[in-house]
């Protein structure tokens, strides 16, 4: 259970960072593919926050199973 805990608060911490990461680039993708309204950039900031759950997950039970 302690595990369980430790690589769920991991992967939270993770995701604080990847999530801004992807949610950033893919703003950035946005805009310079000239979509420089509201909706595709709040679109593509949420996208970016939702790729990034499996990815955090995939980099902490890396991680974790290191140690």
């Amino acid at each position: 259970m302690i595990e369980r805990n430790d690589m769920l608060r991991l992967g939270l911490i993770l995701y604080l960072f990847i999530g801004t990461t992807l949610a950033g680039s893919a703003m950035i993708a946005a805009l310079t593919a000239g979509y420089d309204t509201t909706v595709p950039v709040v679109v593509s900031a949420l996208a970016g926050f939702v790729a990034a759950i499996p990815v955090a997950w995939l980099v902490a039970r890396g991680l974790y199973s290191e140690q």
